[in-house]
């Protein structure tokens, strides 16, 4: 029998410190909520707007899987392995902490919001040697469908953590129905709804909703609007 679990958008945490807004899925720094820890080793999914100029000054990460799926603007990174680049919409930027890094990430522009989604997830492995990387999206592959943009194999579509979990996204017309299925067993799907509104299983899903669904092999997600964006994340279930 499937499990879910729903998060209505206006039930995360929210951090406001004038030039960060921050909507916090799971426990985060100041947001602690014993019953939204995690979902599976899925730790952290912050929806972040960062102030024109402004950004996160340097600081470290260690044993995390870390990604940003930039919604809007440009996000200048710099680390302390030497990369120095910008992320944008249609791009996916992964770190793989694992022994240690340091880095900041700050709004390029000095005229408009940048957005982006940050993701934290558990590796399966402790203490690798830390790893950058980042890639550009074709974004008309995920028209009516789910691109996969993350994975455990470096051989395989999107990026890749050392982690069996999968990412997709998707941009779907009103009333467009995809199926999805679960690719490892004792693995669940976390579902975030970018922008406009779905239904999977009969559950209704608005702007920002998130959604959790475990032990099943597969559903369906019904596109309730134009232009609405969905992503997937698939996860183990067990630490």
């Amino acid at each position: 029998m499937e499990n879910t679990i729903l998060h209505k958008a206006n039930t995360r945490g929210l951090a406001n410190h004038g030039w960060l807004e921050s909507h916090q899925t799971f426990s985060f720094a100041n947001y602690y909520n014993p019953e939204r820890m995690h979902f599976g080793v899925l730790r952290v999914l912050n929806d972040d707007k960062v102030d024109a100029g402004m950004g996160f000054g340097t600081h470290p990460h260690d044993n995390m899987e870390i990604i940003s799926i930039p919604l809007e603007g440009d996000l200048e990174h710099k680390d302390s392995m030497g990369n120095t680049t910008v992320i944008k919409n249609g791009d996916i930027q992964v770190i793989s902490a694992g022994t240690g890094i340091f880095h900041s990430e700050f709004n390029k522009n000095k005229d408009q919001l940048v957005k982006f989604l940050q993701i934290w997830v558990y590796p399966n492995k402790k203490n690798i040697a830390p790893r950058y990387d980042q890639i550009t999206l074709n974004k008309q592959q995920r028209k009516n469908k789910f691109q996969q943009i993350l994975s455990p194999s470096p051989d395989d579509d999107g990026v890749w953590i050392h982690q069996d979990a999968w990412f997709h996204l998707g941009t779907f017309d009103q009333n467009n129905s995809s199926e999805y299925k679960v690719k490892k067993a004792g693995n669940g799907v976390y579902v975030f709804i970018i922008n406009g509104s779905a239904s999977i299983e009969g559950q209704k899903l608005g702007l920002r909703d998130g959604f959790g669904i475990w032990d099943t092999q597969k559903f369906t997600i019904t596109s309730n609007e134009d232009a609405t964006e969905i992503l997937l994340m698939e996860v183990p279930m067990s630490m």
